[in-house]
């Protein structure tokens, strides 16, 4: 009977505890979910700011596509302009100047120009409506990190939008018609004539713009990868042999062009933003360095 009463007593004692272990594990699943119904507002609210954007460019279209989509098809664009300004005040010769930009471009499908206006509107819209996205993640973010982190990073939206603006400049500006100038003109026989698809035009240019945008996010990744311990300004300094080829490769493919002026143009902002982020991998490095310090010393 004492036996009985015992084992009964253990095990009203264990169905308690396991009571509660359930509720707590009920409990971290409902602040999951919490969480994930917290960030699904935040991606709602991102994907009406990109909506919005996006009726915009539909509604004003001519002016998207006739200025700025086949800007760097016209010869009139301003880094033509530009080049040719440059090439007379120094004597950089008649090829240097860009005149004509060969190739003619279709459309082969029956709704091709239908679907052009609509992805090239959610291209537009998804660059535009990006620094607001970047705000929604930050404010999902905050709420999660220790006062010191939040006054460390209080700047990523406004440094991330500011990259990424300046990417999208350097590359519909620099890469983008230096591109479409080589292109165009590259020929392997006489008897064959480019004629480009409008979707074909459309990628490249959408491709080089938006590819070089997300490569001027590199200083934000850097400064990510070093709070986290991951990367060191060490590593990145013993890397920078390896680096200078992979920015003169990534050069190289992104302007298919033969002179040697036009890869320096656009490896130059690269290996600016490699030795930037170097910079900012050891500014993160040393504070926490300094924070390890004085959590140890008190």
């Amino acid at each position: 009977m004492v036996f009985l009463f015992s084992y009964g007593k253990r095990a009203k004692k264990d169905l308690v505890e396991a009571i509660k272990q359930k509720g707590k594990t009920i409990e971290a699943e409902m602040s999951f979910f919490d969480h994930i119904e917290v960030l699904r507002w935040h991606l709602i609210r991102s994907a009406i700011a990109i909506v919005v954007f996006t009726v915009l460019a539909f509604a004003y279209y001519d002016f998207l596509f006739d200025i700025i989509i086949m800007g760097p098809k016209r010869p009139d664009f301003w880094t033509y302009q530009m080049m040719c300004k440059i090439g007379e005040r120094f004597n950089l010769g008649p090829d240097f100047c860009i005149t004509e930009i060969p190739g003619k471009i279709i459309n082969t499908e029956m709704a091709g120009q239908f679907t052009l206006q609509i992805n090239s509107s959610l291209l537009m819209g998804i660059t535009l409506g990006f620094p607001y996205l970047l705000w929604e993640i930050w404010r999902f973010v905050k709420p999660a990190l220790h006062e010191n982190e939040r006054k460390s990073a209080n700047g990523f939206v406004f440094y991330a939008s500011m990259l990424f603006l300046i990417g999208i400049l350097f590359g519909y500006y620099i890469i983008a018609p230096l591109s479409v100038n080589f292109l165009t003109n590259y020929t392997v026989s006489d008897i064959i004539e480019n004629t480009i698809t409008i979707d074909s035009y459309l990628s490249s240019v959408a491709t080089l713009t938006l590819g070089s945008g997300v490569v001027f996010e590199l200083p934000i990744v850097i400064y990510i990868l070093s709070k986290l311990g991951i990367m060191t300004p060490q590593f990145m300094r013993e890397k920078r042999r390896y680096a200078v080829v992979l920015i003169l490769l990534i050069a190289a493919i992104v302007t298919p062009t033969p002179d040697i002026l036009t890869m320096l143009t656009v490896s130059f902002p690269l290996f600016l933003l490699y030795e930037i982020s170097i910079g900012v991998s050891g500014r993160v490095n040393k504070k926490r360095l300094k924070e390890e310090q004085e959590f140890y010393a008190n």
